[in-house]
């Protein structure tokens, strides 16, 4: 294989992962925005859209499109009862907000180990072949990521764009007080928002379920690099977000095939603090106060 098409390949592969860590860090940027709290559970929703997507396909054999969807469904119901249940005493309290989060990844990791054991499953693949393009061979059940991911964000974005409860989001995620006093009311936005975020998170479990295992410890990896992500981008800046979740999938995905996957760890944390040094406030960011 020439140099150039290892390359491509590369890239390629870059941009699935950039694109699923797109996902994770739009849904954690949406809860950071509305709620002003680090959600350190948001891997674990992860796991439960992976798991989901598992019992859908493997274990009620429905189409892997049907099985997303309802992965989606399941992470927001389960978000908007844990917000109102569990965290709703923490809105804006960002210090034991933090806590209560790390208290609830704990519960609902123990919960799958206890539901599921601790042995990984495998979910079976949903698409056969290769798409191969100038030499670039794209496997058709990672094109399935492309597409689900493309469709997901444009959706998300058409909700909060052109849907009266999305611009109440959009404007609850940009200045709460001013949203309130325009008459939105936030005791429906704090659950909605909150279910949504987890909801992408799910849905990136879901996609990635027929390529990875499934264990109730997937979530851990997908958490760090969403917070990466998400410190890169610059907080709170959806913008920001997909700009370094790109950046991180290609620059994880080209120092994987030419160095190693430890070397590309190390190269994503030294750019990391390369850009914080230069624009403390991330890619895009903006300076609070």
């Amino acid at each position: 294989m020439s140099l150039s098409i290892l390359l491509s390949q590369a890239l390629t592969n870059g941009v699935i992962i950039g694109l699923l860590y797109l996902l994770m860090a739009v849904g954690f940027t949406m809860v950071f925005g509305v709620m002003r709290v680090v959600n350190f559970a948001h891997g674990e929703f992860y796991m439960v859209g992976a798991y989901a997507a598992y019992i859908f396909v493997a274990k009620w054999h429905l189409p892997f499109i049907a099985a997303v969807g309802l992965a989606f469904v399941v992470a927001l119901v389960l978000g908007w009862l844990v917000e109102e249940l569990v965290l709703k005493p923490f809105r804006h309290d960002e210090l034991n907000g933090m806590i209560a989060t790390i208290g609830l990844a704990m519960v609902l990791q123990t919960a799958a180990l206890m539901i599921f054991g601790p042995d990984t499953q495998i979910m079976p693949s949903v698409a056969e072949g290769a798409l191969v393009i100038g030499g670039i061979a794209l496997p058709m059940s990672r094109l399935y990521v492309v597409v689900f991911s493309v469709l997901v964000l444009l959706a998300l974005y058409l909700f909060v764009s052109r849907t009266r409860t999305g611009r109440a989001l959009r404007a609850v995620v940009q200045d709460m007080e001013i949203a309130t006093a325009q008459g939105i009311r936030a005791r429906i936005m704090y659950p909605l928002g909150f279910g949504i975020g987890v909801g992408l998170a799910a849905v990136a479990g879901a996609l990635m379920a027929p390529l990875f295992s499934v264990s109730p410890f997937i979530g851990n990896t997908p958490l760090l690099k969403a917070f990466i992500v998400v410190i890169l981008g610059g907080l709170g800046s959806i913008p920001g977000a997909a700009l370094a979740s790109l950046l991180i999938g290609i620059t994880e995905s080209v120092a994987s095939t030419f160095m190693d996957t430890g070397a590309a760890d190390i190269l994503i944390f030294v750019l990391v603090i390369a850009v914080l040094l230069v624009r403390p406030t991330g890619l895009l960011g903006r300076a609070e106060g």
